[in-house]
């Protein structure tokens, strides 16, 4: 399986690399693809360097996408015509797309959210951008056939492991060595 996590300037820094790092422990080839350079500053002014820089037909052989959120990178992502193109011909080609937290923004964009139950960052702006999908407000993942989405920041744990789960992996063993259950078990 292979993953490939979109980067536009303004991303947010833990649902792209926090999300990476954690599908990369179980085993599943992710690569970090950047818009336009090879150089992308996140929200919070972190710079990283993108694995590959997106081209027009660069994600043929991948399984799934990820669209990170963060501003502005999600409304980049929303108006940039190569991105709306790869996530239209993912769902028509019932690959995997994963989109978290403002980034549900770029299915609307797409055109590809209508009657799909999905969720993302929390707020009226959100919902009614969403009124003509099923919109979910009290799961922290949703998986919708081949759409995963997810709610903010401090849901990339699950919303990771609900990745490795759906490429065949074994996400288990993860949270077990990061303390996810004992994370849990705390509350």
């Amino acid at each position: 399986m292979k993953v490939a996590i979109l980067l536009a300037n303004g991303f947010e820094e833990g649902e792209a690399l926090f999300t990476m790092d954690i599908i990369r422990r179980a085993g599943i080839e992710v690569d970090s693809y950047s818009l336009a350079e090879e150089f992308v500053t996140s929200s919070r002014k972190i710079t990283v360097k993108a694995d590959k820089i997106l081209g027009d037909n660069d994600l043929v052989d991948y399984d799934m996408v990820i669209l990170p959120g963060g501003q502005p990178g999600s409304t980049t992502l929303s108006k940039d015509e190569r991105v709306l193109k790869i996530v239209r011909d993912f769902m028509n080609k019932k690959k995997f797309v994963a989109a978290i937290c403002a980034a549900p923004m770029v299915l609307k964009a797409a055109g590809v959210s209508k009657g799909r139950t999905l969720t993302s960052y929390p707020g009226e702006n959100f919902t009614e951008m969403f009124s003509d999908a099923n919109y979910v407000e009290d799961k922290l993942v949703v998986q919708d056939g081949n759409l995963i989405t997810s709610r903010a920041a401090a849901t990339c744990l699950p919303f990771a492991y609900k990745i490795i789960d759906v490429l065949g992996g074994d996400s288990e063993p993860i949270k077990k060595s990061m303390l996810y259950d004992k994370l849990l078990a705390e509350k």
